[in-house]
């Protein structure tokens, strides 16, 4: 109780500096790509999209960055990334983590099944991602994995770790920084017609952020969450 005490009452004033400097890499990641890979394939056709190989890989190098701002800022000015957001999992974290993962999965099919109701011509980014790959790859693999921890840490690490510990600084109330967190979490996706399934499920995965005090729970909690659309990826 100790130790989630100091995790909840933790605050961080450069969290806002890491977190910028997370959501900074992220989009100057993809302007680069971006830029890169325009000419390349404009003339590609997009009912027959080439096959990347290694490459899919490079789509996920912004998400990394998301996490990457804030684990140096937390080495520069903090503690380090485990002491300051509380990385490593305990039992707890494993079980509030698992639970909150569980909420979010039903959140998800409950809100994606409304919408698909409401209009259900929508193409998963799963699927493009697959179509890139060449199928069963070693590379759609590595992809699924990505998706399954990768992009839990990256993605938890700048909104229930930097973010939150900004607002925490501040003394926001804890259900407005879960309320912000979330909206942030659902935007960062960039996947308009989701945004009320994401929203309900950033809400479930920081109230595993907010019972233990601990990072660690809730990338437990989205790893959960991201279980099944891993599979799917691979699978599908």
């Amino acid at each position: 109780m100790e130790e989630q005490q100091d995790q909840d009452t933790g605050r961080a004033h450069w969290g806002f500096l890491a977190f910028f400097t997370g959501l900074g890499g992220y989009h100057l990641a993809i302007l680069v790509f971006t830029a890169a890979t325009a000419d390349r394939f404009a003339e590609v056709d997009v009912t027959d999209p080439p096959v990347l190989g290694p490459l899919l890989l490079l789509v996920f190098l912004p998400n990394v960055l998301l996490g990457l701002g804030p684990v140096v800022i937390s080495w520069y000015r903090g503690d380090g990334p485990n002491k300051d957001f509380g990385l490593w999992p305990t039992l707890r974290d494993l079980k509030v983590g698992l639970a909150a993962g569980g909420a979010a999965l039903l959140a998800a099919w409950l809100i994606g099944a409304l919408l698909l109701r409401i209009n259900p011509d929508r193409s998963s980014s799963l699927d493009e991602i697959e179509a890139l790959s060449g199928g069963r790859t070693v590379w759609l693999a590595a992809a699924a994995l990505f998706v399954f921890l990768g992009a839990p840490l990256t993605e938890e690490l700048l909104t229930r770790g930097a973010l939150w510990q900004a607002l925490a600084h501040y003394r926001i109330p804890r259900i407005a920084i879960l309320a912000l967190t979330a909206v942030v979490f659902a935007f960062l996706h960039e996947e308009s017609w989701r945004v009320l399934g994401l929203f309900a499920q950033g809400l479930a995965i920081g109230a595993a952020r907010m019972i233990t005090g601990r990072v660690a729970a809730s990338v437990v909690a989205h790893a959960t969450n991201n279980l099944l659309p891993a599979v799917y990826l691979y699978t599908g």
